[in-house]
């Protein structure tokens, strides 16, 4: 594959020397896929990607791994530009050696941190993320290369990052409308104690209302003293109405009445007594004048 780091050696072999044609050879898939292993970006992507880096003047397909005299002869290739790490041969050469040994080799610095292996690399540990990612954009488990049982188990992982995000941003909008709501309650309780106050306070209209009213209740559920000899309602007698208003009358206990009842016979029979001694006396009087 193509990436950053091969464009800065690019540069590096265009800035070298003054006006450099510069000629960038890429493999086949074939020859690649023998050498070296196999490859993220197809050798057509691979040209078309390295064709469209300014630096570059002109392309070179299906280049050979190795390259020899006659190779550099053809294509007025006077230097070779290359990272300046030993490129190992099936005999254990460099396969840049010979070119060394010639001064028609240019080093070139790679860029720290990025090359093909790390960018796999990045890939092949989020694996299970870049899997869930296009499922999710339609491909299928047979285009990644995925069991029907992984399929379903990274579907199921998607569906739950989707609750996931659904619930925080349900959360947020819960938590901006609370903090409204707390203000307005807080604005709305003010207004309701200050009502209240002016309302039922010491000096609120329902405080001076139930003063008003309470004499005249008490008054028309009052009944009137009975009348004296001058006319008038006595204290006492308003006073001895008003506690029969306020207490309701007790029942007196058949003991008491019984008691009563036994007092009122004992005065009628002091009454005859008196009634007949005085009878007797007017006659015991009466006979003495006689005689």
């Amino acid at each position: 594959m193509f990436h950053q780091g091969h464009a800065r050696q690019l540069m590096q072999a265009k800035t070298v020397f003054q006006n450099v044609y510069l000629i960038v050879g890429v493999c086949s898939d074939k020859v690649t896929h023998t050498f070296k292993g196999k490859t993220v970006m197809t050798d057509e992507e691979r040209y078309e990607a390295v064709r469209h880096c300014r630096y570059i003047d002109e392309v070179l397909k299906d280049a050979p791994w190795e390259t020899n005299d006659q190779f550099l002869i053809d294509n007025k290739i006077d230097f070779v530009a290359h990272d300046d790490i030993p490129y190992i041969n099936e005999d254990g050469q460099d396969i840049y050696g010979g070119l060394k040994e010639k001064g028609m080799f240019v080093g070139t610095q790679r860029t720290e941190g990025v090359s093909t292996s790390d960018v796999i690399s990045r890939i092949v540990r989020d694996y299970d993320m870049y899997v869930r990612r296009n499922l999710q954009r339609g491909y299928s488990a047979k285009d990644l290369n995925v069991s029907y049982l992984k399929e379903k188990k990274f579907k199921l992982q998607n569906k739950m990052e989707e609750l996931k995000d659904r619930s925080k941003r349900v959360m947020g909008t819960i938590g901006e409308k609370k903090v409204d709501m707390l203000q307005r309650w807080e604005e709305r309780s003010r207004d309701f104690i200050v009502s209240f106050l002016l309302l039922f306070g010491r000096d609120g209209p329902i405080s001076h209302f139930w003063k008003d009213s309470k004499g005249k209740l008490l008054q028309a559920f009052s009944p009137p003293g009975s009348p004296t000899p001058s006319g008038r309602n006595t204290p006492d007698s308003t006073s001895s109405s008003e506690e029969n208003l306020r207490s309701p009358p007790r029942k007196s206990s058949r003991t008491k009445r019984y008691l009563d009842d036994d007092g009122d016979d004992d005065d009628d029979e002091e009454e005859e007594e008196d009634d007949l001694l005085s009878r007797y006396n007017y006659i015991n009087g009466e006979k003495s004048s006689n005689s």
